[in-house]
């Protein structure tokens, strides 16, 4: 009997969705489990896309350009120039969703064995994306205490060898939810004119962007142009993730004119998830303000409420609608498989995913998990008393002096 390949072996599986069977039986069993596991938000689709769909009736669904309709990619231009992002059309090329696009970009820019530096935690397909380009990725350490900030670039420098060829970042971040400062992200700018790297910067969550806080983009930084390669998705944009559509975004022709061989190769799009993209961009302000008006609420709520928890510490993100959370445990995975199996709290428990699967560093996040705040205050509240049941209860808790002491 033939066997699989060795890089399927080597493949990392998604520690985001593991859990899944363990959440089904636990429904079959009739617990009600609250999703705190994966970014998929309970927001409403915005009409402009739906109703683009429900109207689009043509005789022949064709094949788009390989880079993506044309209409759509000159409207993209005036999406990102809202954001002071000067593009030309030629610069956007679509992708099928975010995952696309990155990729894309690793196998355009880099080449099997080589290096490629990434904070950590770093959303986990990062790793699967890295094992199907051959690429190795090497880990920096951000921590908790700081939020997750921008390790020193000095620790960078210690990371790069002869085959570094880039870093990438995710900013907003996503699992940590920490929005970089410019003052980081210029630092970053110049570590990478110094050793001649490109920066792949997933921007995917930059509406939201919360107290005032600045959102800057690489493409925000000067002299940059040759180095950048912006990967976006409207997912979580439009709470659609459904669409599948994304974008590749480089002022460097000579990388998007190569990409577009790959992009060929596949050979277009989605056509109705570039239709309803493209009319997504005319959805209203007051949309967004709404959308992220109820995030704030969100993330207000559960940071406060894992903060008052006996044990844990959460630092508060400045975006996305992510959070890592230390708790009082001695293993994530099994905690996170225990709420699901074993924990019952009034016929409901909660779903987490393990911090684990997104360091690329063995041991590192053993007792963190992630948090995505996608649900109405309504679940969260009854989540977050699930949560705080269930440290109580487990068997596994890391038990402190004080605790010791009553």
């Amino acid at each position: 009997m033939p066997s699989v390949s060795s890089r399927a072996n080597n493949m990392p599986a998604s520690p985001i969705r593991k859990l899944v069977p363990f959440a089904e039986k636990a429904k079959k069993q009739g617990r009600k489990v609250y999703h705190l596991n994966i970014g998929q938000p309970d927001i409403e689709t915005p009409d402009t896309m739906l109703n683009a769909i429900r109207n689009f009736a043509p005789k022949v669904v064709e094949y788009s350009h390989s880079a993506g309709i044309e209409s759509y990619r000159k409207k993209l231009v005036g999406y990102y120039q809202k954001y002071n992002i000067a593009l030309d059309y030629t610069d956007i090329m679509v992708t099928t969703g975010g995952s696309e696009a990155i990729e894309i970009a690793m196998m355009t820019c880099l080449n099997p064995g080589d290096e490629m530096i990434i904070p950590e935690p770093f959303y986990a397909n990062y790793n699967g994306f890295s094992e199907q380009a051959g690429v190795k990725v090497r880990p920096i350490r951000s921590y908790i205490e700081s939020g997750f900030a921008l390790p020193p670039i000095s620790e960078f420098e210690k990371l790069i060898t002869p085959k570094t060829r880039a870093i990438m970042i995710c900013n907003p971040g996503n699992p940590t939810g920490y929005l970089y400062s410019r003052q980081e992200l210029e630092s970053l700018k110049e570590l990478v004119l110094k050793h001649d790297l490109f920066l792949f910067s997933d921007e995917v969550y930059r509406e939201f962007c919360y107290d005032n806080r600045e959102y800057v983009s690489v493409m925000h930084l000067g002299g940059l142009d040759k180095n950048v390669v912006l990967l976006d998705s409207v997912s979580k944009r439009y709470s659609a993730c459904g669409a599948r559509i994304g974008a590749m975004i480089s002022k460097n022709k000579e990388v998007m004119e190569a990409a577009l061989k790959f992009a060929q190769a596949r050979l277009s799009p989605p056509t109705f998830g570039q239709v309803a993209a493209e009319a997504a961009i005319d959805t209203p302000q007051s949309y967004f303000d709404k959308v992220k008006k109820e995030y704030v609420a969100r993330r207000d709520f559960v940071i406060t409420a894992l903060n008052k928890m006996e044990g844990v510490f959460c630092p508060n993100p400045g975006g996305a609608f992510y959070c890592i959370a230390r708790l009082p445990i001695d293993n994530a995975d099994k905690f996170c498989q225990w709420l699901l199996e074993s924990f019952n709290y009034k016929e409901q428990t909660v779903m987490l995913a393990p911090a684990t699967g997104f360091y690329s560093t063995p041991g590192a996040g053993t007792d963190e998990v992630r948090i995505a705040y996608v649900l109405n205050l309504d679940d969260l509240n009854n989540a977050m008393l699930c949560l705080d049941e269930a440290l109580k209860v487990y068997p596994g808790r890391k038990v402190k002096e004080k605790e010791l002491a009553k």
